[in-house]
């Protein structure tokens, strides 16, 4: 107690504001304070004046290649991009019923979904502050709809508290503005913040505290009718003669503080998921079908390279058919190259770059994630527990249950995303065949949504380090790596640049990828006007 009475830090009350103000407020205080920043894409590339006869091969078709593919053609280069899969987009992806796939060990995943319902594979969601990709959404023709983060009828669950019965994310959100702005007006009340707020700040802070925390006149978090107004009630305001409203029991302290439920709340406050947030219509693919309509001619698919070769005059790259047409291998040339593939896969083949090179390339591993889609019957959680959008956060190894954003009202099948996770989670995931996966999703998710087993239809699932053409999911930096080995991994190494998500601040979003083919793009037009 002696530790929560003192002065909070910057980062801690940075941390308070998070956890109790909500997601805009934390985003405020951090703009504010200097801790967070918008992407820097302003406006559109206007590259031009490539020299006569320049030309430029791309390795991989995924957002960072056609980006830089698209603003090239448009300068006058001669561009060509060799693509791994039968698609473009990369890991902009979502798998659609009907579609399947084959994973590393030779499993075929499948998607039985009705037509129209889906899974993201990869990304699923999109900042409105992703300033570059909304912009080549606008001007591709990409329809947008909201996506919502935060809900509070979403639930937090912990499988040995409460007895197992999930909580109102609404509620706990509620409940810990209450207790933090009693705690913080015990504070101010004992002269522990004089050093921070003189006398006229003091009275100000706890008339605050008092309306912000729904605090009764002793400044203490009691159930109440103003409580009830915030966090809900047991019995609900009626008409007529129907019962009177009663204010619902808030959470006790101590048993928020033993569940751990607090830490669930920091997902809705880092800069990245704050609102607004959308998603396109249809599904996170419909960018990447957007950005290869707008290159097709210039890509080749099903083009697995095996080799790539520089001088001082250009770049070759081998090729064969990745779908298995023959082992007769291609060549392509150019003056120069921009690759894509990820690191993961770039650091097993036949390349030569520079040692540094070579060792910034291996000195970024890359994070596991897993992802369950699971289509129901009915959309029982609109239905039966009036969840529309938002995110369930749970201790079991499914992690969260995100609710769809779309399509709400619907008669008939909707999809959830059962389990997301990162890390020894995912691992254990990535262990299972693609149907163990669609059990144990169901097996954990039932201790949240009883209606799965009566509801269930059809799933699938993507495990990222076995998908072939990433083995993993994102980069991953630390400072200390981004230090030593960050400029050089994104320098130009003779005739050949890197680009992707992993060559950004801004790892594992789409932002991050289109914005170093951007940046690649303008550095390469640099070097080729100068030499």
């Amino acid at each position: 107690m002696k530790d929560m009475l003192q002065s909070p830090t910057r980062r801690q009350l940075l941390s308070m504001i998070g956890k109790t103000a909500g997601a805009t407020a934390m985003y405020q205080a951090m703009t504010t304070l200097g801790f967070a920043s918008e992407s820097s894409f302003k406006q559109s590339m206007e590259l031009s004046g490539a020299p006569a006869g320049a030309s430029i091969i791309i390795l991989g078709a995924g957002l960072a290649g056609l980006t830089a593919a698209y603003e090239l053609r448009k300068a006058g280069y001669s561009v060509k991009v060799l693509e791994y899969q039968n698609r473009g987009g990369g890991r902009s992806w979502s798998v659609n019923g009907g579609e399947s796939y084959t994973e590393l060990g030779g499993e075929t995943v499948t998607c039985d979904f009705e037509e129209g319902n889906y899974l993201n594979g990869g990304p699923w969601r999109l900042p409105s502050h992703h300033y570059a990709v909304m912009s080549y959404c606008k001007k591709f023709g990409v329809a947008m709809e909201p996506f919502i983060q935060d809900n509070s009828r979403a639930y937090l669950h912990r499988t040995n508290h409460f007895n197992g019965v999930p909580q109102r994310l609404g509620d706990v959100q509620s409940d810990v503005r209450g207790y933090v702005s009693e705690l913080l007006s015990k504070a101010v009340n004992v002269g522990s913040l004089d050093r921070s707020v003189n006398t006229e700040d003091k009275e100000k802070l706890l008339e605050g505290l008092k309306g912000w925390g729904v605090l009764d006149k002793d400044y203490r978090y009691l159930r109440s009718h103003d409580t009830g107004i915030y966090r809900g009630f047991s019995v609900y305001p009626g008409g007529g003669l129907m019962p009177d409203a009663k204010p619902s029991k808030p959470i006790p302290l101590n048993s928020l503080l033993n569940s751990g439920m607090w830490a669930d709340l920091s997902n809705f406050t880092i800069e990245n998921h704050q609102p607004t947030m959308f998603q396109p219509v249809g599904g996170m693919g419909k960018i990447g079908d957007a950005f290869t309509r707008e290159c097709r001619d210039m890509i080749t698919l099903n083009a697995k390279v095996t080799k790539i070769e520089q001088d001082d005059t250009g770049v070759t790259v081998q090729y064969v058919d990745s779908n298995g047409g023959g082992n007769e291998a291609k060549t392509v040339r150019a003056d120069w190259c921009i690759c894509t593939i990820p690191l993961t896969i770039l650091t097993q083949m036949d390349i030569n770059v520079s040692a540094p090179m070579k060792q910034a390339m291996a000195a970024v591993p890359y994070d596991t994630s897993f992802k369950v889609g699971l289509e129901f019957k009915r959309r029982f959680w609109e239905e039966d527990e009036w969840i529309y959008g938002g995110v369930t956060y749970t201790d079991m190894p499914i992690t969260q249950i995100s609710y769809p954003s779309q399509n709400m009202f619907k008669d008939g099948t909707g999809v959830l995303l059962g389990g997301y996770g990162f890390g020894e989670t995912s691992y254990k995931f990535n262990a299972l065949t693609p149907q163990q996966r669609i059990d144990a999703a169901l097996a954990y998710g039932k201790h949240i949504h009883p209606q799965y087993p009566k509801e269930f239809k059809a799933g699938t699932s993507v495990v990222w380090h076995r998908i072939p053409w990433t083995l993993g999911c994102y980069g991953i930096w630390s400072a200390s790596s981004r230090e030593q080995y960050y400029d050089t991994l994104c320098s130009i190494d003779n005739r050949i640049v890197l680009a992707g998500e992993h060559c950004s601040h801004i790892p594992a979003w789409q932002e991050g990828a289109i914005l170093s083919g951007l940046d690649t793009a303008n550095r390469l037009h640099k070097r080729a006007k100068a030499v």
